[in-house]
């Protein structure tokens, strides 16, 4: 029986969750010609509600940008997700960012990244539209399993297997 809840964990480890309540919508819809194009992988549009950011996956933070908008996390199987807090956001250096993790630390599925001033961003970004996306380098099927409506931080958007 052990052997079978192995396999059955292994499965369920690929489930992305939204890193923030808010309303998702298709990566198409962001018409920013990068991640609408899925350049840098397939996933899902997050309109956030509120300024914290949760670790969509367990893992270790491979990418911590230093401005404090985007957050790259690899689990144990190699799935590789990309976390990026509005678009434009790198010119904000930091400002309106206040990260509570390090590049290198390991993280588990629903850990806080980053509290955000939303307010900040909104007035001195174009958006604040949060993508979530599976990396290419990320071995397996990307299944998007919700791009549209209300989610939560236990609301499962992406899957890979």
């Amino acid at each position: 029986m052990g052997l079978f809840s192995r396999f059955a964990k292994s499965k369920d480890s690929g489930a992305i969750n939204s890193p923030v309540k808010g309303k998702a919508k298709t990566l198409k819809s962001l018409k920013d010609g990068v991640f609408s194009e899925k350049m840098m992988g397939d996933g899902v549009v997050v309109t956030p509600e509120e300024g914290k950011f949760y670790a969509p996956i367990s893992g270790t933070l491979t990418t911590v940008f230093p401005t404090g908008h985007a957050y790259g996390i690899t689990d144990k199987n190699g799935v590789s997700v990309l976390v990026h807090i509005g678009l434009d956001t790198v010119n904000l250096k930091g400002e309106g960012f206040t990260p509570a993790v390090k590049q290198g630390q390991k993280v588990k599925q629903g850990d806080l990244l980053v509290e955000v001033d939303l307010d900040f961003v909104a007035k001195n970004a174009p958006t604040t539209d949060t993508v979530i996306v599976v990396t290419p380098e990320t071995k397996g099927e990307t299944s998007i399993l919700l791009n549209k409506g209300a989610v939560t931080t236990e609301s499962k958007l992406i899957e890979v297997k």
